[in-house]
């Protein structure tokens, strides 16, 4: 991390209300490493789980984060609230697998 680097402090809210990931994030995290920290900390007592991070979108402010994109870059508003916690929703949403049907 680099000196002077603005941290941001998250939690994850999924599916039935539960927090995970609770931690300080670096601006410069990218979402796609974030979802992978998801992934790894995602309980394994629930019924939905996330088989890739493909599954996962991450939501903030009503829009879903780009893979590519630093949270820096997502606009996750650090400076704007004096103290506290951001909270994202996570969606667990496989990857839809396309039927190739055979025309006749």
């Amino acid at each position: 991390m680099a000196e002077g680097e603005k941290l941001i402090e998250l939690k994850f809210r999924i599916y039935d209300g539960t927090d995970i990931a609770h931690s300080t994030y670096a601006s410069s995290m990218t979402v796609s490493t974030l979802k992978q920290k998801i992934a790894a900390e995602w309980p394994q007592d629930k019924t939905v789980t996330p088989k890739s991070i493909n599954d996962l979108k991450l939501i903030h402010a009503g829009k879903v984060l780009e893979n590519n994109k630093t949270l820096a870059d997502s606009k996750i508003m650090f400076g704007d609230l004096p103290v506290g916690v951001i909270t994202m929703h996570v969606v667990v949403q496989p990857a839809i697998a396309k039927n190739k049907t055979a025309m006749v």
